[in-house]
């Protein structure tokens, strides 16, 4: 199977240029970055960094958020984060709470010394997993004005609890680090990284709706693309070590800037935003910037490219109030 659009799983808009962009993380790795920027514009450009969903890489979901905001007036940055798709880094196929985070940060120092984007006027938005590494950037890094997750996953509650908390016990979790800490051996023994597989190609009918949803995106000519993580062999046996021992979003609640949190309403995923955005605004004296949105009758992957669900005319009403 082929991309639809030349390597992507979307047609650029007509109104739109796209420039192949690299920036260094803090970390030294250097990420590279499909910056998005309306043909025609005056001024300086207020300004968004695009990432996600996990798994996926900037031609996917990322890609199509970014192109949107730029026929919508906007700088926008869809970049594929440390150690997947085009950017650098070793071992390949990992993630990191903390490396993840930081990618959305180094987009900003990126936006920060462009001449024709206002230092003042940048925002960040997370797709999936990435809705919660965006959400803890913000938690962190006060350059950033205004924050959009969308259908966002927490994945280090993933990470130790299991989907809906179903493994949330102790002895779950012990026996989990220990078959991954016996992967993480057999791969320095062996020198090579087992993959753990992306989304299968074969989804049996007895299988739960979200992987049905993700087999609908991944593996067919709507979403597919060569580089996707989750439309091939998936991230690393060991790609997620970390994320059971080390919870994002500890400090949400002290975030003063706008966050606008949306999830579709069927999604299987809709409690993290639910309880992502009680956790944000609880006794926190600058809620009045924050807002959930829920989408009615939306799926989960509904909002990685329908634009008849994306509610793309709230996000852009919602960055032109804050990026000012």
């Amino acid at each position: 199977m082929k991309s639809r659009y030349d390597g992507y799983s979307f047609k650029l808009n007509e109104n739109v240029i796209r420039t192949k962009v690299n920036f260094v993380n803090r970390y030294g790795v250097e990420l590279c970055g499909d910056l998005y920027t309306p043909k025609n514009y005056e001024g300086m450009l207020s300004a968004i960094a695009v990432a996600g969903p996990f798994g996926a890489v900037k031609e996917q979901a990322a890609g199509l958020y970014a192109d949107e905001l730029a026929a919508r007036g906007f700088a926008a940055l869809a970049f594929d984060p440390s150690f997947i798709g085009e950017s650098g880094g070793t071992v390949r196929n990992t993630a990191s709470p903390d490396i993840n985070t930081e990618d959305f940060c180094a987009a900003v120092d990126f936006f920060s010394v462009q001449d024709n984007i206002d230092p003042e006027k940048i925002g960040i938005l997370g797709i999936c997993g990435f809705g919660g590494m965006a959400l803890n950037a913000a938690c962190m890094d006060t350059r950033i004005k205004a924050t959009v997750s969308s259908t966002m996953y927490d994945m280090t509650r993933i990470g130790a609890k299991g989907y809906f908390d179903a493994d949330d016990d102790p002895e779950k979790r012990y026996l989990a680090k220990t078959e991954m800490c016996k992967q993480r051996t057999a791969d320095f023994k062996n020198k090579s990284h087992i993959r753990a597989g992306g989304v299968a190609d074969e989804i049996p009918d007895d299988a739960p709706f979200f992987v049905k949803d993700y087999y609908d995106y991944y593996k067919t000519e709507r979403g597919y693309t060569e580089r996707s993580l989750n439309s091939n062999e998936g991230w690393n046996v060991t790609g997620t070590f970390t994320f059971a021992g080390m919870p994002i979003l500890s400090y949400s609640n002290e975030i003063r800037s706008a966050v606008l949190i949306v999830h579709g309403e069927k999604a299987h995923s809709c409690y993290m935003s639910r309880d992502a955005f009680a956790d944000i605004i609880k006794d926190n004296p600058y809620s009045d910037n924050k807002k959930l949105l829920i989408i009615p009758n939306a799926v989960h992957t509904d909002l990685y490219d329908k634009k008849d669900k994306i509610p793309f005319d709230k996000i852009q009403e919602f960055y032109q109030r804050h990026l000012k």
